[in-house]
């Protein structure tokens, strides 16, 4: 693919430059494996023993959690993608909060995080450079602390992190943690694969585009305490199989149906009236492929909901179980600690014929 030179403002003071966007059909999150391919791919692998693991690949979980000792269990995961956007310091905040989620959707703190970056070698290293800096501001934000990384040449660029967190044995957030009578609530609103494919047609105004943006960047380290604080069990934050995806890993871990009710979803804006004139990315239909056997829309569910809650989002916010003592006074603090978009969203019931159920 060709790699294209265009004038654009950014962090290198409007010099010219290629755009980070020409290089590849998918970003962020979208870019992944289709669910069900990988799900097929991966079946038959063998299992890892081990008696300090206390979270493994069976869950389907955010990270993997070892312990250390009775009072340390360590959080380990990595993400990387493709662009999501043409800056490159704003692809590197993006890239770095979306890896340095998984630990906080475990509910515990960053320690450390190492670079993983693919760069073509023939484009200026002052891009580079400027992804780097977008992830390391977002690493420090985190309370963490970059120790170094690694670089490859790749004609498509690609960054993401390598990241280490601590967390209490006794206060892990994970997949199987889901009750019944928990509600279920959503920190950030949802639809940013919806809007970068309608930015890419030109369908989309910068205020909508740079909300989308600006969402992305959004840390979840304050909802990961705000968890801590309500005694929270089971959480994931919503990436690249889309909110009814993730939460399908959940009811399955935790053997729950997760009802939504679509309506009170938040959306970015602009999201639902790119849906309603079709203005979809193909990771929605993959997504569908994915849970269509596990998952019930009822019919009167109208179109442009299902697609949105399939829609793959790229460093989303926390889908989070929440005690129903404690919903108010944590939506509260939600609010409160920036995520003002933050609502109840649906509720988790005793497990019926399907696993997820979106009803009107």
């Amino acid at each position: 693919m060709e790699l294209k030179r265009v004038n654009i403002n950014s962090s290198l003071g409007g010099k010219q430059k290629f755009d980070l966007l020409s290089t590849v059909e998918y970003g962020g999150c979208s870019a992944k494996l289709p669910a069900k391919d990988l799900d097929k791919a991966l079946a038959g692998l063998p299992k890892v023993y081990c008696d300090n693991l206390l979270v493994d690949i069976d869950t389907h979980d955010d990270a993997g959690v070892y312990k250390i000792n009775e009072e340390t269990a360590l959080i380990q995961t990595t993400d990387f993608f493709p662009p999501v956007c043409s800056d490159p310091y704003e692809f590197g905040q993006i890239a770095a909060a979306n890896a340095l989620s998984d630990v906080y959707a475990m509910g515990g703190k960053v320690l450390t995080a190492m670079n993983l970056l693919m760069y073509p070698a023939n484009q200026p290293m002052e891009m580079l450079k400027e992804i780097i800096r977008g992830g390391q501001d977002k690493v420090d934000e985190s309370g963490g602390v970059l120790v170094g990384g690694h670089t490859l040449s790749d004609d498509v660029p690609k960054y993401g992190l390598a990241v280490t967190g601590v967390v209490h044995p006794d206060r892990i957030i994970a997949n199987a943690g889901a009750k019944v009578g928990d509600v279920l609530i959503l920190t950030k609103p949802i639809g940013s694969g919806i809007i970068m494919s309608g930015m890419r047609l030109g369908e989309v105004g910068d205020e909508e585009h740079q909300a989308a943006l600006d969402n992305m960047k959004l840390l979840n380290k304050n909802g990961a305490e705000i968890m801590q604080k309500y005694g929270v069990k089971a959480a994931t934050d919503v990436t690249g199989f889309g909110l009814v995806g993730h939460a399908l890993k959940m009811s399955q871990a935790s053997n729950v149906t997760m009802i939504f009710t679509p309506e009170t979803v938040p959306y970015l804006p602009g999201a639902y009236e790119l849906a309603d004139i079709g203005c979809l990315p193909g990771a929605c239909f993959r997504n569908q492929e994915y849970v269509d056997e596990f998952c019930l829309f009822e019919e009167d569910v109208p179109y442009e909901h299902k697609m949105l809650l399939l829609d793959a989002q790229t460093s989303g916010g926390l889908l989070i179980c929440a005690p129903k003592e404690s919903v108010d006074n944590m939506l509260d603090d939600l609010k409160n600690s920036g995520y003002p978009d933050s609502a109840v969203i649906g509720k988790v019931v005793e497990k019926e014929e399907k696993f997820v159920r979106v009803i009107k």
